[in-house]
């Protein structure tokens, strides 16, 4: 049977090595990751498990015994510095790993500020990993100024733990509001008004000039001449796929690590699954950055690493939680054209169409909505607008219409 390697022990790798001994492979599995810890969840760890709201043994995806009970060799505290696609072997921690079939899930990693302007001060942080969490963690106490420098999802979670911390909390976007490249206006303005009611400083069109501090961060200098004292910073500024191992291998990258739409890469023998690889996807290249997605798109790759040949064709959702609110996003609302309003106050849902077609919906506290638009998408089937704006219709028997 065919030697597996998979490099990036993430929700992709983990998942898609899971998934090979579901399916019945029986041939050797090694999965390769950088951190010193099993795999984890990545979404509570800048909410419950920065709160001291869950144990670090929660966080695992799979209990660490998992791995040999089912014959996948764990190399943990590893980084992959080359492979070698002539001999079909993989160097990391040392060790030169042969493989017939590779799998590269390396994710992203978060964008940093500049040195220049004072991003490496001791107490400026991202939040992607463990390490991160951990070295920030104490900086999390009641009364301590914090500047979050970006207002998507990371920073607004970012924003929303420290505020439930008693922090004082500024955050700054650089774009004319929060949620631009991903929201509508009507999404963007809920969340402002949320982060706002309990204490968040929001700062739209304003962006850091300069971190002041010696070794440790004390104090920001906004765009606007504002000066903060502060005592930590949070970086959610977007990430970027991991592709140097895949570029230094070869390998065509566009937006990511390109693959066809099983996952294959211009290598056959050699795959991508999850945030660092782009796909074709409606007539158009994407790459998504979700936890669905990961595990979708890397059981598929499992799936035609053994044969199956079978296309991924995802209907993307993402969640973000912040305070007592459950954002809940199906679909993708690029080239939308129209909004329709479902609800109001702190349950509300905003459908986007593109002329008569229904494209995503954003739903706050409304878990109805998001199912049913969700299905509705999954089935190409685009509702009135009329009729999904009458908070009075069912929506329950448009999926039968």
């Amino acid at each position: 049977m065919d030697k597996i390697v998979v490099i990036g022990a993430g929700q992709a790798g983990a998942s898609l090595t899971a998934k090979l001994r579901a399916l019945g492979h029986t041939g050797p599995i090694t999965l390769i990751g950088e951190e010193n810890a099993p795999p984890y969840q990545r979404p509570p760890l800048s909410k419950k498990y920065l709160l001291g709201e869950m144990d670090l043994e929660r966080l695992y995806l799979r209990p660490p015994s998992f791995y040999a009970e089912n014959g996948i060799g764990l190399l943990t505290n590893a980084t992959a510095v080359a492979i070698d696609r002539a001999d079909k072997v993989v160097i990391a921690g040392g060790h030169q790993i042969a493989y017939d079939q590779l799998a590269l899930c390396t994710g992203a990693v978060p964008r940093r500020l500049p040195g220049a302007i004072g991003g490496e001060l001791a107490g400026v942080h991202v939040v992607r990993t463990l390490r991160d969490v951990d070295e920030m963690a104490p900086a999390f106490v009641r009364g301590a100024g914090v500047l979050i420098v970006g207002g998507g999802y990371i920073g607004l979670e970012a924003a929303a733990v420290a505020a439930a911390r008693g922090m004082r909390v500024t955050l700054i976007e650089m774009a004319d509001r929060i949620l631009q490249r991903v929201a509508s206006p009507e999404t963007s303005a809920y969340f402002r008004a949320l982060h706002q009611s309990h204490g968040v400083e929001i700062r739209e069109g304003t962006g850091l000039k300069h971190l002041t501090g010696d070794d440790h961060v004390t104090g920001a200098i906004l765009s606007d001449g504002t000066e903060l004292a502060l005592d930590v910073v949070v970086t959610g500024i977007g990430i970027t796929p991991a592709t140097e191992l895949a570029e230094a291998a070869g390998l065509d990258i566009d937006n990511g690590i390109k693959t066809d739409a099983q996952g294959r890469t211009a290598d056959p023998s050699i795959w991508a699954a999850g945030d660092c690889a782009s796909f074709p996807y409606q007539g158009r290249r994407i790459r998504l950055e979700s936890v669905q997605n990961a595990i979708d798109q890397a059981e598929c790759v499992a799936e035609n690493m053994l044969g199956a040949d079978k296309e991924y064709a995802p209907v993307p959702w993402f969640w973000s939680d912040q305070y007592d609110c459950k954002l809940q996003i199906a679909g993708l609302n690029t080239g939308y054209d129209r909004l329709v309003t479902r609800g109001s106050g702190a349950a509300v849902s905003y459908w986007y169409y593109a002329g008569d077609r229904l494209l995503a919906v954003d739903a706050m506290n409304d878990a109805r909505a998001y199912m049913i638009g969700k299905r509705l998408i999954e089935m190409g089937k685009s509702p009135d607008p009329a009729v999904v704006g009458d908070t009075e219709a069912d929506l329950k028997p448009l999926l039968r219409a």
